[in-house]
């Protein structure tokens, strides 16, 4: 069992967090094809898993009876991510190991002809509730639920929470600042600042006092 969370947005930047009950074995069982997200390789903490319909098993150690269970969640998204022009595919795994953790991760699936090429996969963290799944100007956007820190794991997740990611060059997903959009504050001096999508530039805004590299701007057409 896993935890799948919707949002709305309430008066004065408040985020209602609903969490429902997932069945993972119903999520997995969903129809596959062999030319499928559900049929390639992935990189989980450094571990090449190769998914067949959905899910893997691996022993924890040599001879042990203990298992991983690598399972495809979903929440997919399918847009460009490598500026092929072709649509690639971002979801969430589910990991456990017999204990009672269950670990989410972001990952890619970039198509190749008739076939998925696997990314690396990004944590999003232990027991967390799933929102989301966006693409916009290549950047996977991933929206889920997490406690506050110090929270109990027995906290029901209720803090909506995002991560922005990208394919590289080198088909490696990694996290980056997000992409902001036309109109949107973009820039600044904190090392979480939101960069500019393709096509457009962060210019000052009309009136700031302050020093464009410290306070930003907004994001406008090149």
């Amino acid at each position: 069992t896993a935890f799948r969370a919707s949002s709305q947005r309430l008066d004065h930047g408040v985020v209602r967090v609903d969490v429902d009950f997932v069945d993972l074995h119903q999520v997995s069982n969903t129809e596959t094809t062999e030319a499928s997200v559900k049929n390639a390789t992935y990189l989980i903490e450094g571990t090449s898993v190769t998914l067949v319909g959905g899910t893997a098993e691996s022993p924890v150690a040599p001879g042990s009876a203990a298992k991983v269970i690598t399972t495809y969640f979903g929440n997919e998204a399918s847009d460009d991510l490598n500026g092929d022009h072709v649509p690639d595919t971002a979801f969430i795994l589910t990991q456990t190991s017999g204990g009672s953790g269950t670990f989410y991760y972001v990952a890619a699936a970039l198509k190749d002809g008739t076939s998925y090429q696997g990314t690396n996969t990004v944590l999003l963290g232990d027991r967390i509730a799933p929102q989301t799944t966006e693409i916009y100007d290549h950047q996977i956007v991933v929206n889920y639920a997490d406690r506050l820190p110090g929270e109990p794991m027995t906290t029901l997740p209720s803090v909506g929470m995002s991560k922005y990611l990208r394919v590289r060059g080198d088909a490696t997903l990694t996290e980056v600042p997000r992409a902001a959009r036309p109109g949107e504050h973009c820039g600044g001096n904190m090392s979480t600042a939101a960069v500019c999508g393709a096509g457009y530039h962060c210019a000052p805004e009309p009136g700031s006092q302050g020093p464009f590299a410290d306070v930003g701007g907004t994001c406008v057409e090149n």
